[in-house]
């Protein structure tokens, strides 16, 4: 029985040694008639750092300090308060009575033996409607059967280095090298901390749901 328990032990540790390390995000918006709300959260390896409610982000994690989160942080409400500006520009013009819920989940993993890997997908109403291709950096449709608000927002999103590019980097990069700062200090190795913009994935975010506000609200009702 002893050999037992110290076996399950040891299996356990090695478990838990192996399991990668992850940094998620996870940005929620719900539009309805003109009216923009929106939720989300970051997690580092399953521990809340970031979080999101209509227009206030906050750090709770202290990943960055307060000067530079202060600035980062006031650029994702910025860029929020635009998002909403703009779909009540396209509710005046082309008014609709339905709710659309876009949900963006983006993050990477990294491995104990060092490999990393990135993912962004994004869901309209709850149905798979975009998915990031890293590697290549481009974007490519989920929606099950021809959709136009997809085809015209995947061509939107390819059309910026901000959506493609600079969403890429983010991904392969900061993101990857923010678990292996985590990682260094699971290790005990010493590390200076990272300074990386971690609220940029929650701009690009934004942006790409910006993206896909002007496919559904120019396509909804009409044609592309």
């Amino acid at each position: 029985m002893l050999r037992l328990l110290l076996l399950g032990g040891a299996l356990g540790v090695a478990a838990e040694q192996a399991a990668p390390l992850a940094f998620t995000m996870l940005q929620l918006t719900r539009v309805y008639m003109g009216n923009s709300m929106f939720r989300g959260n970051a997690s580092l390896n399953g521990q809340l750092s970031h979080l999101l409610e209509e227009d206030n982000i906050t750090q709770v994690l202290p990943l960055e300090p307060p000067e530079a989160w202060a600035q980062r942080q006031e650029v994702v409400i910025t860029y929020l308060r635009t998002f909403r500006q703009l779909v009540q520009l396209f509710n005046k013009e082309r008014p609709t009575k339905f709710t659309q819920h876009l949900c963006c989940h983006l993050g990477c993993r990294l491995y104990p033996n060092g490999t990393a890997q990135s993912f962004y997908e994004v869901t309209l109403n709850r149905t798979a409607f975009l998915s990031f291709h890293v590697p290549n950096a481009t974007w490519e449709r989920r929606w099950p059967g021809e959709l136009p608000v997809a085809t015209f927002a995947q061509e939107q999103l390819m059309k910026y280095p901000i959506t493609t590019q600079d969403l890429q980097y983010f991904l392969n990069t900061t993101c990857v090298s923010i678990l292996q700062q985590a990682q260094s200090a699971r290790t005990g190795k010493v590390s200076g901390r990272s300074r990386t913009p971690l609220v940029l994935g929650l701009v690009l975010g934004s942006l790409v749901l910006l993206g896909m506000a002007l496919g559904i609200f120019l396509c909804t009702g009409g044609s592309c």
